[in-house]
Protein backbone atom coordinates (compact mmCIF):
# COMPACT_ATOMS: atom_id res chain seq x y z
CA UNK A 1 0.00 0.00 0.00
CA UNK A 2 2.03 2.72 -1.28
CA UNK A 3 1.99 5.90 -3.47
CA UNK A 4 3.87 8.84 -4.90
CA UNK A 5 4.41 12.63 -4.31
CA UNK A 6 6.14 13.08 -7.28
CA UNK A 7 6.91 11.62 -10.42
CA UNK A 8 10.72 10.29 -9.02
CA UNK A 9 9.20 9.15 -5.99
CA UNK A 10 7.80 5.07 -6.67
CA UNK A 11 6.68 5.73 -10.16
CA UNK A 12 4.71 2.26 -10.53
CA UNK A 13 3.20 2.62 -7.45
CA UNK A 14 2.09 6.41 -7.87
CA UNK A 15 -1.99 6.96 -7.32
CA UNK A 16 -2.76 8.42 -10.54
CA UNK A 17 -2.77 6.54 -13.63
CA UNK A 18 -3.03 8.45 -16.82
CA UNK A 19 -4.92 6.80 -19.42
CA UNK A 20 -5.99 7.59 -23.09
CA UNK A 21 -9.02 9.39 -23.66
CA UNK A 22 -11.33 7.50 -26.34
CA UNK A 23 -11.66 9.68 -29.30
CA UNK A 24 -15.09 11.56 -30.34
CA UNK A 25 -16.77 13.46 -33.03
CA UNK A 26 -19.16 16.47 -31.88
CA UNK A 27 -22.69 15.40 -31.80
CA UNK A 28 -26.12 16.61 -31.01
CA UNK A 29 -25.81 16.96 -27.62
CA UNK A 30 -28.67 17.13 -24.58
CA UNK A 31 -28.51 20.33 -22.19
CA UNK A 32 -25.40 20.24 -20.17
CA UNK A 33 -27.94 21.64 -17.43
CA UNK A 34 -28.67 18.92 -14.23
CA UNK A 35 -26.08 15.99 -12.86
CA UNK A 36 -23.71 14.35 -14.42
CA UNK A 37 -20.91 11.67 -12.63
CA UNK A 38 -18.27 10.11 -13.93
CA UNK A 39 -15.06 8.25 -12.27
CA UNK A 40 -10.82 8.87 -12.61
CA UNK A 41 -9.17 5.51 -12.82
CA UNK A 42 -5.94 4.90 -10.55
CA UNK A 43 -4.12 2.54 -9.02
CA UNK A 44 -5.63 2.85 -6.00
CA UNK A 45 -9.34 2.31 -6.68
CA UNK A 46 -11.62 4.88 -8.33
CA UNK A 47 -12.74 8.21 -7.99
CA UNK A 48 -16.03 9.56 -8.81
CA UNK A 49 -16.47 13.34 -9.44
CA UNK A 50 -19.83 14.59 -9.87
CA UNK A 51 -20.83 17.64 -11.80
CA UNK A 52 -23.46 20.12 -10.79
CA UNK A 53 -24.69 22.29 -13.58
CA UNK A 54 -27.54 24.87 -13.16
CA UNK A 55 -29.06 27.21 -16.41
CA UNK A 56 -30.24 30.54 -15.17
CA UNK A 57 -31.80 33.51 -17.01
CA UNK A 58 -30.55 34.22 -20.29
CA UNK A 59 -29.26 30.95 -20.49
CA UNK A 60 -25.88 31.56 -17.99
CA UNK A 61 -24.64 28.49 -16.69
CA UNK A 62 -22.98 27.83 -12.71
CA UNK A 63 -21.45 25.30 -11.60
CA UNK A 64 -19.63 22.82 -9.17
CA UNK A 65 -17.99 19.73 -8.59
CA UNK A 66 -17.74 17.17 -6.19
CA UNK A 67 -15.34 14.21 -5.63
CA UNK A 68 -18.04 11.60 -3.87
CA UNK A 69 -15.63 9.04 -2.89
CA UNK A 70 -13.15 11.47 -0.91
CA UNK A 71 -15.07 14.30 0.52
CA UNK A 72 -18.61 13.94 -0.38
CA UNK A 73 -21.20 16.89 0.27
CA UNK A 74 -18.18 19.29 -0.54
CA UNK A 75 -18.98 20.94 -3.38
CA UNK A 76 -15.66 23.21 -5.33
CA UNK A 77 -17.03 26.29 -7.60
CA UNK A 78 -16.51 25.64 -10.71
CA UNK A 79 -15.00 29.18 -12.00
CA UNK A 80 -15.68 29.04 -15.92
CA UNK A 81 -18.17 26.57 -17.88
CA UNK A 82 -19.41 26.63 -21.22
CA UNK A 83 -21.16 24.07 -23.47
CA UNK A 84 -21.48 24.66 -27.39
CA UNK A 85 -21.80 22.46 -29.79
CA UNK A 86 -21.34 19.32 -28.52
CA UNK A 87 -18.21 20.51 -26.48
CA UNK A 88 -18.00 20.94 -23.14
CA UNK A 89 -15.47 22.75 -20.94
CA UNK A 90 -15.32 23.70 -17.18
CA UNK A 91 -12.07 24.95 -15.81
CA UNK A 92 -11.88 24.65 -11.53
CA UNK A 93 -9.44 27.56 -10.80
CA UNK A 94 -8.56 27.26 -6.94
CA UNK A 95 -7.12 23.71 -7.97
CA UNK A 96 -5.77 24.60 -10.95
CA UNK A 97 -8.11 21.81 -12.95
CA UNK A 98 -9.69 22.20 -16.39
CA UNK A 99 -12.03 19.64 -18.64
CA UNK A 100 -12.38 18.93 -22.16
CA UNK A 101 -14.84 16.70 -23.32
CA UNK A 102 -17.44 16.17 -26.30
CA UNK A 103 -20.40 14.28 -26.73
CA UNK A 104 -20.77 10.76 -27.64
CA UNK A 105 -24.29 10.00 -28.74
CA UNK A 106 -23.53 6.18 -29.08
CA UNK A 107 -22.68 5.96 -25.43
CA UNK A 108 -24.88 8.76 -23.86
CA UNK A 109 -21.83 10.57 -22.56
CA UNK A 110 -19.66 13.11 -22.30
CA UNK A 111 -16.23 11.65 -22.86
CA UNK A 112 -13.08 13.87 -22.58
CA UNK A 113 -10.15 14.10 -19.97
CA UNK A 114 -9.82 16.14 -16.88
CA UNK A 115 -5.95 17.64 -16.80
CA UNK A 116 -4.87 18.63 -12.86
CA UNK A 117 -0.75 18.29 -13.50
CA UNK A 118 -1.47 14.79 -15.50
CA UNK A 119 -3.94 14.41 -17.95
CA UNK A 120 -6.89 12.00 -16.92
CA UNK A 121 -9.45 10.21 -19.17
CA UNK A 122 -13.16 11.45 -17.33
CA UNK A 123 -16.25 10.62 -19.22
CA UNK A 124 -19.52 11.99 -18.05
CA UNK A 125 -23.20 10.29 -17.91
CA UNK A 126 -26.31 12.11 -16.82
CA UNK A 127 -27.16 11.24 -12.92
CA UNK A 128 -25.15 11.23 -9.89
CA UNK A 129 -23.57 7.80 -8.29
CA UNK A 130 -25.79 5.81 -6.09
CA UNK A 131 -25.78 6.58 -2.12
CA UNK A 132 -23.45 4.29 0.41
CA UNK A 133 -24.81 2.21 2.86
CA UNK A 134 -24.64 3.65 6.43
CA UNK A 135 -22.66 1.81 8.98
CA UNK A 136 -23.32 2.52 12.08
CA UNK A 137 -20.83 2.89 15.16
CA UNK A 138 -17.59 3.38 13.38
CA UNK A 139 -17.45 7.13 13.03
CA UNK A 140 -14.03 9.13 13.83
CA UNK A 141 -10.36 8.22 13.62
CA UNK A 142 -8.56 5.04 14.09
CA UNK A 143 -4.93 5.17 14.52
CA UNK A 144 -2.86 1.69 14.01
CA UNK A 145 0.08 0.24 12.94
CA UNK A 146 1.20 -2.41 11.21
CA UNK A 147 5.08 -4.13 11.12
CA UNK A 148 6.64 -5.45 8.14
CA UNK A 149 10.11 -6.85 8.12
CA UNK A 150 11.09 -5.16 10.90
CA UNK A 151 9.47 -1.40 9.64
CA UNK A 152 6.65 0.03 11.61
CA UNK A 153 4.10 1.45 9.32
CA UNK A 154 1.73 3.95 10.84
CA UNK A 155 -1.88 3.50 9.48
CA UNK A 156 -5.34 5.81 10.22
CA UNK A 157 -8.77 4.97 9.18
CA UNK A 158 -11.37 8.09 9.07
CA UNK A 159 -14.91 7.58 8.51
CA UNK A 160 -17.66 9.43 8.20
CA UNK A 161 -21.50 9.11 8.14
CA UNK A 162 -22.81 11.73 5.70
CA UNK A 163 -26.39 11.95 3.89
CA UNK A 164 -24.68 10.01 1.25
CA UNK A 165 -24.22 6.82 3.58
CA UNK A 166 -20.97 6.65 5.35
CA UNK A 167 -17.30 7.09 3.93
CA UNK A 168 -14.15 5.64 4.81
CA UNK A 169 -10.82 6.72 3.95
CA UNK A 170 -7.71 5.01 4.26
CA UNK A 171 -4.10 6.73 5.24
CA UNK A 172 -0.70 5.22 5.74
CA UNK A 173 1.65 7.93 6.15
CA UNK A 174 4.79 5.79 6.13
CA UNK A 175 4.18 4.88 2.71
CA UNK A 176 2.34 7.96 1.68
CA UNK A 177 -0.76 6.94 0.65
CA UNK A 178 -3.48 9.98 1.97
CA UNK A 179 -6.78 9.57 1.29
CA UNK A 180 -7.53 6.36 -0.04
CA UNK A 181 -11.27 5.40 -0.49
CA UNK A 182 -12.15 2.63 1.63
CA UNK A 183 -14.89 0.00 -0.30
CA UNK A 184 -17.00 -2.85 1.29
CA UNK A 185 -17.30 -1.51 4.46
CA UNK A 186 -19.36 -3.48 6.39
CA UNK A 187 -20.50 -4.17 10.17
CA UNK A 188 -22.02 -7.42 10.74
CA UNK A 189 -22.32 -6.89 15.10
CA UNK A 190 -18.92 -6.79 16.75
CA UNK A 191 -17.62 -8.17 12.94
CA UNK A 192 -15.92 -5.16 10.66
CA UNK A 193 -14.75 -5.48 6.96
CA UNK A 194 -13.16 -3.30 4.37
CA UNK A 195 -11.09 -3.39 1.30
CA UNK A 196 -8.39 -0.51 -0.18
CA UNK A 197 -6.25 -0.46 -3.38
CA UNK A 198 -8.48 -2.02 -5.85
CA UNK A 199 -9.87 -3.88 -3.33
CA UNK A 200 -6.65 -6.09 -3.15
CA UNK A 201 -6.23 -5.39 0.52
CA UNK A 202 -8.63 -6.40 3.03
CA UNK A 203 -8.99 -5.84 6.50
CA UNK A 204 -11.07 -8.00 8.49
CA UNK A 205 -11.65 -7.49 12.66
CA UNK A 206 -13.62 -7.22 15.71
CA UNK A 207 -14.83 -4.48 17.39
CA UNK A 208 -14.68 -4.51 21.28
CA UNK A 209 -17.30 -4.67 23.49
CA UNK A 210 -16.29 -0.67 24.37
CA UNK A 211 -16.79 0.65 20.53
CA UNK A 212 -12.83 1.95 20.95
CA UNK A 213 -11.06 -0.43 19.72
CA UNK A 214 -10.78 -2.98 16.38
CA UNK A 215 -8.20 -5.77 16.08
CA UNK A 216 -7.73 -7.38 12.78
CA UNK A 217 -6.09 -8.37 9.71
CA UNK A 218 -4.78 -7.00 6.39
CA UNK A 219 -4.82 -9.36 3.44
CA UNK A 220 -3.10 -8.71 0.33
CA UNK A 221 -2.05 -10.66 -2.67
CA UNK A 222 1.55 -12.21 -2.25
CA UNK A 223 2.45 -10.70 0.80
CA UNK A 224 2.48 -11.95 4.63
CA UNK A 225 -0.93 -11.16 6.79
CA UNK A 226 -0.08 -8.77 9.04
CA UNK A 227 -2.46 -7.82 11.85
CA UNK A 228 -3.20 -4.52 13.71
CA UNK A 229 -5.62 -2.77 16.18
CA UNK A 230 -6.89 0.46 15.74
CA UNK A 231 -7.84 2.90 18.46
CA UNK A 232 -9.82 5.78 18.39
CA UNK A 233 -7.89 8.79 18.17
CA UNK A 234 -7.94 11.97 20.48
CA UNK A 235 -8.99 15.12 19.24
CA UNK A 236 -5.41 16.30 19.82
CA UNK A 237 -4.29 13.37 17.53
CA UNK A 238 -6.72 14.62 14.95
CA UNK A 239 -5.69 17.97 15.29
CA UNK A 240 -1.63 16.97 14.54
CA UNK A 241 -2.90 15.71 11.22
CA UNK A 242 -5.26 17.89 9.63
CA UNK A 243 -3.35 21.11 11.07
CA UNK A 244 0.82 19.81 11.25
CA UNK A 245 3.37 23.13 12.87
CA UNK A 246 5.00 24.86 10.51
CA UNK A 247 6.89 27.12 12.42
CA UNK A 248 9.12 28.56 9.38
CA UNK A 249 6.57 29.38 7.09
CA UNK A 250 6.64 33.03 6.07
CA UNK A 251 4.10 35.20 7.74
CA UNK A 252 2.83 38.96 7.01
CA UNK A 253 3.98 41.93 7.61
CA UNK A 254 7.39 41.28 5.67
CA UNK A 255 10.52 43.07 5.84
CA UNK A 256 10.38 43.32 2.55
CA UNK A 257 8.34 44.19 -0.62
CA UNK A 258 6.18 41.08 -1.96
CA UNK A 259 4.89 41.67 -5.45
CA UNK A 260 2.86 39.40 -7.60
CA UNK A 261 4.18 39.46 -11.29
CA UNK A 262 3.35 37.33 -14.76
CA UNK A 263 5.09 36.20 -17.89
CA UNK A 264 4.70 34.84 -21.07
CA UNK A 265 7.26 31.92 -22.22
CA UNK A 266 7.53 33.27 -26.00
CA UNK A 267 8.45 28.85 -26.72
CA UNK A 268 5.04 27.90 -25.96
CA UNK A 269 1.75 30.60 -26.89
CA UNK A 270 -0.49 28.83 -24.31
CA UNK A 271 1.80 29.66 -21.32
CA UNK A 272 1.27 32.31 -18.96
CA UNK A 273 3.30 32.17 -15.86
CA UNK A 274 2.46 33.86 -12.51
CA UNK A 275 4.52 34.35 -9.92
CA UNK A 276 5.74 36.31 -6.48
CA UNK A 277 9.16 38.19 -6.73
CA UNK A 278 10.42 39.31 -3.71
CA UNK A 279 12.39 42.97 -3.49
CA UNK A 280 14.85 43.34 -0.97
CA UNK A 281 15.49 46.73 1.29
CA UNK A 282 17.03 49.41 0.36
CA UNK A 283 18.43 50.77 -2.59
CA UNK A 284 18.96 48.22 -5.97
CA UNK A 285 19.65 46.68 -8.26
CA UNK A 286 19.79 43.81 -6.32
CA UNK A 287 20.92 39.82 -7.12
CA UNK A 288 18.48 37.45 -7.87
CA UNK A 289 17.73 33.89 -7.61
CA UNK A 290 14.72 31.81 -9.77
CA UNK A 291 13.17 29.28 -7.90
CA UNK A 292 12.78 25.69 -10.02
CA UNK A 293 10.46 23.41 -8.59
CA UNK A 294 10.92 19.37 -8.41
CA UNK A 295 9.64 16.90 -10.42
CA UNK A 296 5.22 17.02 -10.65
CA UNK A 297 2.82 19.62 -11.00
CA UNK A 298 4.20 22.28 -8.07
CA UNK A 299 2.86 25.92 -6.66
CA UNK A 300 4.99 28.74 -6.34
CA UNK A 301 5.79 27.99 -2.94
CA UNK A 302 6.75 24.22 -4.14
CA UNK A 303 3.77 22.98 -1.14
CA UNK A 304 3.79 19.55 0.23
CA UNK A 305 2.62 18.25 2.55
CA UNK A 306 1.62 21.70 4.28
CA UNK A 307 5.83 22.66 4.04
CA UNK A 308 6.29 25.60 1.65
CA UNK A 309 9.82 25.05 1.28
CA UNK A 310 10.34 27.55 -1.68
CA UNK A 311 8.50 30.33 0.04
CA UNK A 312 10.93 29.78 3.36
CA UNK A 313 13.82 29.92 0.84
CA UNK A 314 12.52 33.24 -0.52
CA UNK A 315 12.01 34.77 2.92
CA UNK A 316 15.57 34.19 3.72
CA UNK A 317 17.33 34.85 0.76
CA UNK A 318 16.05 37.88 0.51
CA UNK A 319 16.26 38.73 4.33
CA UNK A 320 20.29 38.61 2.71
CA UNK A 321 19.55 40.82 -0.29
CA UNK A 322 18.67 38.65 -2.41
CA UNK A 323 15.62 39.25 -4.61
CA UNK A 324 13.75 35.98 -5.52
CA UNK A 325 11.68 34.78 -8.67
CA UNK A 326 9.29 31.81 -7.73
CA UNK A 327 6.16 30.77 -10.04
CA UNK A 328 3.27 28.49 -10.31
CA UNK A 329 4.17 25.92 -12.52
CA UNK A 330 2.57 25.67 -15.92
CA UNK A 331 -1.47 24.83 -15.29
CA UNK A 332 -1.01 25.49 -11.39
CA UNK A 333 -2.25 28.17 -9.71
CA UNK A 334 -2.86 31.15 -11.33
CA UNK A 335 0.06 29.66 -14.25
CA UNK A 336 -1.76 28.73 -17.58
CA UNK A 337 -0.68 26.18 -19.83
CA UNK A 338 -0.71 22.17 -19.62
CA UNK A 339 1.78 20.44 -17.50
CA UNK A 340 0.80 16.98 -18.32
CA UNK A 341 2.46 16.91 -21.02
CA UNK A 342 5.67 18.94 -20.61
CA UNK A 343 9.01 17.69 -20.32
CA UNK A 344 11.98 18.92 -18.11
CA UNK A 345 13.46 20.27 -21.40
CA UNK A 346 9.85 22.02 -22.02
CA UNK A 347 9.85 23.44 -18.57
CA UNK A 348 13.30 24.58 -19.02
CA UNK A 349 11.95 27.15 -21.23
CA UNK A 350 9.88 28.29 -18.51
CA UNK A 351 12.83 28.75 -16.48
CA UNK A 352 14.53 30.67 -19.24
CA UNK A 353 10.96 33.07 -19.94
CA UNK A 354 11.57 33.70 -15.78
CA UNK A 355 14.62 34.85 -16.30
CA UNK A 356 14.23 36.90 -19.58
CA UNK A 357 11.38 38.73 -17.59
CA UNK A 358 13.90 39.26 -14.33
CA UNK A 359 16.55 41.02 -16.72
CA UNK A 360 13.69 43.72 -17.50
CA UNK A 361 13.18 44.72 -14.05
CA UNK A 362 15.45 47.70 -12.62
CA UNK A 363 15.65 46.62 -9.67
CA UNK A 364 17.91 43.39 -10.19
CA UNK A 365 20.98 43.06 -11.33
CA UNK A 366 21.24 41.73 -14.87
CA UNK A 367 24.59 40.42 -14.66
CA UNK A 368 23.50 38.25 -11.15
CA UNK A 369 20.70 36.23 -12.15
CA UNK A 370 20.88 32.40 -11.19
CA UNK A 371 18.81 29.69 -10.78
CA UNK A 372 18.07 27.16 -7.93
CA UNK A 373 16.65 23.65 -8.46
CA UNK A 374 15.61 21.78 -6.57
CA UNK A 375 15.24 17.78 -7.13
CA UNK A 376 14.39 17.62 -10.97
CA UNK A 377 15.10 21.68 -10.49
CA UNK A 378 18.72 20.30 -10.18
CA UNK A 379 17.86 19.08 -13.68
CA UNK A 380 15.56 21.44 -15.23
CA UNK A 381 18.53 24.30 -14.65
CA UNK A 382 21.37 22.91 -16.61
CA UNK A 383 18.95 22.29 -19.15
CA UNK A 384 18.11 25.66 -19.18
CA UNK A 385 21.62 26.94 -19.09
CA UNK A 386 22.86 24.93 -22.01
CA UNK A 387 21.09 27.71 -24.09
CA UNK A 388 20.71 30.72 -21.81
CA UNK A 389 24.74 31.90 -21.32
CA UNK A 390 23.53 34.92 -19.51
CA UNK A 391 22.40 32.93 -15.81
CA UNK A 392 24.84 33.85 -13.50
CA UNK A 393 25.15 30.99 -10.98
CA UNK A 394 23.47 27.62 -10.41
CA UNK A 395 22.26 26.20 -6.52
CA UNK A 396 21.24 22.59 -7.45
CA UNK A 397 19.60 21.34 -4.22
CA UNK A 398 19.21 17.50 -4.62
CA UNK A 399 19.51 17.71 -8.62
CA UNK A 400 20.55 14.49 -10.21
CA UNK A 401 23.97 13.42 -11.62
CA UNK A 402 23.82 9.90 -12.06
CA UNK A 403 22.42 7.84 -14.80
CA UNK A 404 18.41 8.56 -14.85
CA UNK A 405 17.09 4.96 -15.07
CA UNK A 406 20.09 3.57 -12.52
CA UNK A 407 19.29 6.82 -10.18
CA UNK A 408 14.89 5.86 -10.44
CA UNK A 409 16.27 2.19 -8.99
CA UNK A 410 18.44 3.28 -6.18
CA UNK A 411 15.79 5.29 -5.06
CA UNK A 412 13.14 2.40 -5.05
CA UNK A 413 15.36 0.36 -3.59
CA UNK A 414 15.89 2.77 -0.74
CA UNK A 415 12.60 4.08 -0.11
CA UNK A 416 10.88 0.78 -0.39
CA UNK A 417 13.24 -0.86 2.27
CA UNK A 418 12.35 2.20 4.48
CA UNK A 419 8.20 1.09 3.34
CA UNK A 420 8.51 -2.45 4.47
CA UNK A 421 9.62 -4.44 1.53
CA UNK A 422 12.49 -7.06 2.35
CA UNK A 423 15.59 -7.01 0.34
CA UNK A 424 13.98 -10.69 -1.15
CA UNK A 425 11.10 -8.40 -2.32
CA UNK A 426 13.42 -5.91 -3.95
CA UNK A 427 15.59 -8.25 -5.53
CA UNK A 428 13.16 -10.11 -7.22
CA UNK A 429 11.58 -6.53 -8.25
CA UNK A 430 14.37 -4.41 -9.60
CA UNK A 431 14.82 -6.54 -13.01
CA UNK A 432 11.75 -5.61 -13.64
CA UNK A 433 11.71 -2.65 -13.24
CA UNK A 434 15.68 -1.87 -15.08
CA UNK A 435 13.68 -3.53 -18.29
CA UNK A 436 10.55 -1.25 -17.96
CA UNK A 437 12.62 1.65 -18.08
CA UNK A 438 15.35 0.31 -20.33
CA UNK A 439 11.71 -0.20 -22.91
CA UNK A 440 10.90 3.22 -22.81
CA UNK A 441 14.11 4.46 -22.83
CA UNK A 442 15.04 2.91 -26.07
CA UNK A 443 11.37 3.41 -27.89
CA UNK A 444 11.75 6.43 -30.34
CA UNK A 445 8.27 7.33 -29.34
CA UNK A 446 5.31 7.62 -25.72
CA UNK A 447 3.58 5.05 -27.98
CA UNK A 448 5.93 2.85 -28.40
CA UNK A 449 7.23 2.92 -25.31
CA UNK A 450 3.90 2.06 -23.70
CA UNK A 451 3.71 -1.18 -26.11
CA UNK A 452 7.37 -2.09 -25.03
CA UNK A 453 6.59 -1.93 -21.16
CA UNK A 454 3.31 -4.10 -21.59
CA UNK A 455 5.02 -6.85 -23.66
CA UNK A 456 7.64 -6.96 -20.11
CA UNK A 457 5.00 -6.94 -17.76
CA UNK A 458 4.11 -10.66 -18.11
CA UNK A 459 2.70 -12.85 -15.55
CA UNK A 460 5.88 -13.78 -14.14
CA UNK A 461 6.60 -9.78 -13.76
CA UNK A 462 3.71 -8.78 -11.98
CA UNK A 463 4.30 -11.56 -9.43
CA UNK A 464 7.74 -10.19 -8.89
CA UNK A 465 6.02 -7.02 -8.77
CA UNK A 466 3.54 -8.12 -5.94
CA UNK A 467 0.52 -7.59 -8.45
CA UNK A 468 -1.96 -10.01 -9.02
CA UNK A 469 -1.21 -11.28 -12.01
CA UNK A 470 -5.06 -10.31 -13.56
CA UNK A 471 -4.70 -7.13 -12.62
CA UNK A 472 -4.52 -4.82 -15.88
CA UNK A 473 -1.11 -3.66 -16.58
CA UNK A 474 -2.10 -0.59 -18.42
CA UNK A 475 -3.21 1.59 -15.15
CA UNK A 476 1.09 0.71 -13.87
CA UNK A 477 2.52 1.34 -17.20
CA UNK A 478 1.14 4.55 -18.13
CA UNK A 479 2.56 5.68 -14.96
CA UNK A 480 6.10 5.72 -16.61
CA UNK A 481 5.71 5.98 -20.22
CA UNK A 482 4.74 9.66 -20.92
CA UNK A 483 6.64 12.10 -22.61
CA UNK A 484 8.03 13.60 -19.39
CA UNK A 485 9.27 9.36 -18.70
CA UNK A 486 10.68 9.00 -21.76
CA UNK A 487 12.88 12.07 -21.73
CA UNK A 488 13.54 11.87 -18.18
CA UNK A 489 15.28 7.91 -18.91
CA UNK A 490 17.21 9.35 -22.03
CA UNK A 491 18.70 12.01 -20.24
CA UNK A 492 22.32 12.22 -19.22
CA UNK A 493 22.70 14.73 -16.34
CA UNK A 494 26.37 15.10 -17.45
CA UNK A 495 26.82 16.81 -20.03
CA UNK A 496 25.07 19.91 -19.28
CA UNK A 497 26.61 20.03 -16.16
CA UNK A 498 30.11 19.60 -17.50
CA UNK A 499 29.28 22.84 -19.81
CA UNK A 500 28.77 25.16 -16.83
CA UNK A 501 31.27 27.62 -16.16
CA UNK A 502 29.52 29.85 -13.80
CA UNK A 503 29.71 29.36 -10.20
CA UNK A 504 27.66 26.43 -8.80
CA UNK A 505 26.84 25.31 -5.23
CA UNK A 506 25.64 21.49 -5.56
CA UNK A 507 23.93 20.68 -2.17
CA UNK A 508 22.49 17.07 -0.98
CA UNK A 509 21.65 15.17 2.53
CA UNK A 510 23.30 12.45 3.38
CA UNK A 511 19.84 10.52 4.57
CA UNK A 512 18.38 11.69 1.15
CA UNK A 513 16.74 8.50 0.00
CA UNK A 514 15.11 10.04 -3.54
CA UNK A 515 18.78 11.32 -4.74
CA UNK A 516 21.11 9.80 -2.72
CA UNK A 517 24.44 11.99 -2.03
CA UNK A 518 26.43 8.79 -2.04
CA UNK A 519 25.86 7.95 -5.71
CA UNK A 520 25.05 11.80 -7.03
CA UNK A 521 28.07 14.09 -6.00
CA UNK A 522 30.91 11.97 -6.91
CA UNK A 523 29.64 12.31 -10.63
CA UNK A 524 28.46 16.08 -9.83
CA UNK A 525 32.24 16.90 -8.17
CA UNK A 526 33.24 14.68 -11.54
CA UNK A 527 31.08 16.49 -14.32
CA UNK A 528 32.24 20.17 -12.54
CA UNK A 529 35.86 19.40 -12.30
CA UNK A 530 36.80 22.13 -15.08
CA UNK A 531 34.73 24.67 -13.12
CA UNK A 532 36.82 26.83 -11.54
CA UNK A 533 34.04 28.04 -9.11
CA UNK A 534 31.90 24.70 -7.86
CA UNK A 535 30.97 23.87 -4.90
CA UNK A 536 29.46 20.48 -3.87
CA UNK A 537 29.04 19.65 -0.18
CA UNK A 538 26.96 16.66 1.45
CA UNK A 539 24.82 18.31 4.53
CA UNK A 540 24.35 15.61 7.56
CA UNK A 541 21.41 14.29 8.67
CA UNK A 542 19.67 15.88 6.42
CA UNK A 543 16.92 13.94 3.57
CA UNK A 544 15.46 14.94 0.15
CA UNK A 545 13.55 17.94 1.77
CA UNK A 546 16.58 19.35 3.09
CA UNK A 547 14.76 19.23 6.71
CA UNK A 548 17.02 17.55 9.73
CA UNK A 549 16.07 13.80 9.90
CA UNK A 550 16.59 10.56 11.40
CA UNK A 551 16.12 8.16 9.19
CA UNK A 552 14.88 10.17 5.70
CA UNK A 553 12.35 8.07 4.88
CA UNK A 554 8.78 9.69 2.99
CA UNK A 555 6.95 9.10 5.90
CA UNK A 556 8.63 12.02 8.25
CA UNK A 557 8.48 15.00 5.57
CA UNK A 558 4.76 15.26 7.25
CA UNK A 559 5.67 14.70 10.85
CA UNK A 560 9.07 16.95 10.95
CA UNK A 561 8.13 20.66 11.96
CA UNK A 562 11.32 22.43 10.34
CA UNK A 563 10.45 22.69 6.52
CA UNK A 564 14.41 23.90 5.58
CA UNK A 565 17.34 23.31 7.84
CA UNK A 566 18.45 26.94 8.87
CA UNK A 567 22.18 25.68 8.37
CA UNK A 568 21.36 25.26 4.81
CA UNK A 569 19.64 28.19 4.19
CA UNK A 570 22.62 30.06 5.73
CA UNK A 571 25.42 27.95 3.26
CA UNK A 572 23.03 29.31 0.39
CA UNK A 573 23.07 33.16 1.16
CA UNK A 574 26.18 32.85 2.37
CA UNK A 575 27.37 31.63 -1.02
CA UNK A 576 25.61 33.81 -3.30
CA UNK A 577 26.41 36.76 -1.01
CA UNK A 578 30.32 36.06 -1.33
CA UNK A 579 29.74 36.14 -5.14
CA UNK A 580 27.38 38.69 -5.76
CA UNK A 581 26.12 40.73 -2.66
CA UNK A 582 27.84 44.12 -2.57
CA UNK A 583 29.40 44.49 0.72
Amino acid sequence: MMAAFDKCLMALVAPVAVMAASPSMAQEAPDIAGTWSGKISTNTGDITLVLYVTRGEGGSLTASIENFDQNPGNKAAITEITAVDGKLAFKVAPISASYQGTWDEAAQQWKGTLTQGAELPLDFGKGGPPSRPVVAGLDGAWVGSVERNGVKLRQILRIRTVEQGTFALYDSPDQLVIGVPVSDLARDGQSVSLSAIRGLTKFAGTLSESGNELTGTWTTPNQPDVTTTFVRATEAQIAAQQKPNRPQTPTEPFPYKAEEVAFDNPAFSEVHLAGTLTLPEGKGPFPAAIMITGSGAQDRDETLLDHKPFAVIADHLTRHGIAVLRFDDRGVGKSTGNYGVATSADLATDANAAFAYLATRPEIRRDAIGFIGHSEGGMIGPIAMSTNPDVAYFVALAGPGTNLPQLMLSQRRLLTAQMGLSEEEINKQEPVMAALFKAIADADTPEAGYAAAMAVLTPEAKTALGMPVDMDGALVVRQVSGPWFQYFFKYDPVPNLARIKVPVLALNGSLDLQVPAKENLPVIREALKDNPDATVVELPGLNHLFQTAKTGSVGEYRDIEETFSPAALNLISDWISQRFVKP
